[in-house]
């Protein structure tokens, strides 16, 4: 039993790298195939499309709940890590190497639902704190490619594709072989076409799902446009020479221990306490942005971004926990991949937004949209976090 935490926190950082592979290595590929400095939107809203396509067909079938969730995993794994690939085949065009990105997002649907499904069937008791190592992994995976990416010259752009897919594979071998099925599942006996509606009705389960939904509007988008920021600012000011890759792994891999510390926080406080708090921090960093984004400090910079990274995705375990903590225990597989599902197509609405307003905006004011997800998603929480109802 001690080995299960590890191994799927494990599993989880070595699969979830998939998910911005292409973006480390967007500038190069927008070169080569001759795309507009939007390439970088479209790349990421290509997996967050696949990864919703994904999430629907995998809650409507109930896969993770009718069949062995590791095995689920693994096979996702493996055509994850194949799909991947299509960022390194020589002569695909643009419509190709997205059709391969909407495929990788599509069987990262049964990677990060499926493993918090695998952590709530080991770990009804203190689901908090692991899910804070779950979703820790998550972040640190979805950093990881950028600091491939900083090796600069020593270390190829195709190189990253490569390694990312091997180890997705290596995770999910590990999930297969080191995780059977936890002694809180339940097998689901039919496809769960109404599993949200039927956790939706719940005012707590609402209320989570809110929270989430608010969450997902602000993170993607960020991590998404942290290069974007860094970037820019190197453009302004040639003279300061940020390390972009090397700082982007920073920012956003440094959130996966602000991850682990809510998930340690939660027992004493309440997720619902903790995931509120850290919201209205990173509600307030949106709207502080305009100030240090328009300013000529690196290290201002730099330091805002990296607490803006902290703060912007420790509240993620804390919803998901209140998600799988509220769904309907039957169907809590499907109802945890239907609202990621959701929570995820607000994040192509988020990106995409984002990506038409940068040429529109002044650059200080391009992530100040951002403010409205922690606005709603404080909203939702309004008043529960001191009741008994989260």
């Amino acid at each position: 039993m001690s080995r299960i935490l590890p191994t799927i926190v494990g599993a989880q950082f070595c699969c979830t790298s998939l998910w911005f592979a292409g973006n480390a290595v967007a500038p190069e590929m927008a070169a080569r195939l001759h795309q507009g400095p939007a390439f970088v939107a479209t790349l990421t809203s290509a997996v967050q499309l696949g990864f919703i396509a994904g999430t629907l067909t995998f809650a409507l079938l109930a896969l993770a709940d009718r069949f062995s969730p590791s095995r689920v995993f693994f096979l996702s794994a493996v055509l994850a890590a194949l799909c991947n690939l299509g960022l390194v085949l020589p002569g695909l065009p643009v419509g190709g190497l997205l059709a391969c990105r909407v495929l990788t997002g599509f069987f990262l649907a049964g990677i990060y639902p499926v493993g918090m499904k695998i952590a709530a069937d080991y770990y009804e008791a203190g689901l908090g704190r692991s899910l804070g190592w779950l979703v820790g992994a998550l972040v640190l995976g979805t950093a990881f490619p950028h600091l491939l990416r900083s090796l600069g010259g020593t270390l190829p752009g195709q190189a990253v594709a490569w390694a990312t897919s091997a180890l997705a594979l290596l995770g999910g071998a590990a999930m297969l072989r080191l995780v059977p099925d936890g002694p809180y599942r339940r097998t689901g006996q039919r496809p769960a076409f109404t599993a949200f509606l039927a956790g939706f009705r719940e005012p707590a389960f609402r209320a989570a799902a809110l929270g989430y939904f608010g969450h997902m509007w602000e993170l993607y988008t960020f991590w998404a446009f942290v290069p974007v920021v860094l970037a820019a600012f190197n453009a302004r000011h040639p003279e300061a020479a940020l390390p972009g890759p090397l700082l982007s792994f920073a920012i956003i891999g440094g959130g996966s221990l602000a991850c682990v510390g809510a998930g340690l926080l939660a027992p004493r406080l309440g997720p619902a306490r903790v995931g509120g708090g850290a919201l209205l921090l990173s509600g307030a960093c949106c709207l502080a942005s305009p100030l240090v984004l328009g300013g000529g400090s690196g290290a201002a910079l730099g330091a805002f971004l990296g607490f803006w990274g902290l703060v912007v995705v420790a509240d993620s375990p804390m919803f998901s926990t209140l998600v799988a903590r509220h769904a309907p225990a039957p169907t809590r597989g499907a109802a945890l991949t239907i609202v990621t599902c959701l929570g995820f197509a607000l994040t192509i609405a988020s990106v995409q937004l984002t990506s038409w307003l940068a040429p529109r905006l002044p650059p200080n004011l391009l992530l100040l949209p951002l403010a409205i997800g922690p606005a709603l998603g404080l909203w939702a929480l309004r008043g529960r976090t001191a009741g008994k109802t989260l």
